[in-house]
């Protein structure tokens, strides 16, 4: 069932699994490399419901969030990479959002039963603003694992292999 689709399939996807009583599990993230602490996040998030979906970020707000050499992967080649995921049910192709209210109608439209994040998440005030808005529950389902981001395996890979890089 795993799918990559657009976001004007996204809604009616949704709509659909709604109808249908499948609790729907929401997740957005950049995804860059995805390492370990990526991993367990998706497992327990899908745990949490029938259904994992993701908002896959663009490339531009990427580019906007961690610097002009992010991302590493093409949003297609992180969207292909989620896909083989076991936790992983759809991956929904994000254009780029300019604003957090872009974000907001979009949640409002998917209306997930959960949205799931880790604990610090920098948008948790925001995202449980969303969660309130739908009644949806926000919930976090694991800690940042120490050591384990996109942004130290990148910082690692130039301090060990500068030239190559």
């Amino acid at each position: 069932m795993r799918s990559i689709i657009k976001l004007s399939s996204a809604v009616k996807l949704a709509q659909t699994l709604n109808q249908s009583h499948q609790k729907i599990v929401l997740v957005g993230g950049c995804f860059d490399l995805v390492h370990l602490g990526h991993l367990i996040f998706l497992k327990k998030a899908k745990q949490a419901g029938d259904v994992l979906l993701i908002l896959l970020e663009s490339d531009q707000n990427i580019k906007k969030l961690k610097g002009n050499k992010r991302p590493i992967n093409s949003q297609i080649n992180r969207a292909k990479f989620l896909s083989y995921l076991k936790p992983v049910d759809f991956i929904i192709l994000l254009p780029e959002m300019k604003t957090d209210h872009d974000y907001q109608n979009l949640v409002t439209q998917i209306k997930p039963a959960i949205i799931a994040i880790t604990k610090n998440d920098p948008k948790t005030d925001l995202k449980n603003i969303e969660a309130k808005s739908i009644n949806a529950k926000l919930l976090t389902v694991t800690n940042i694992i120490p050591q384990k981001s996109t942004s130290l395996i990148i910082k690692k890979c130039y301090n060990t292999h500068p030239s190559k890089l």
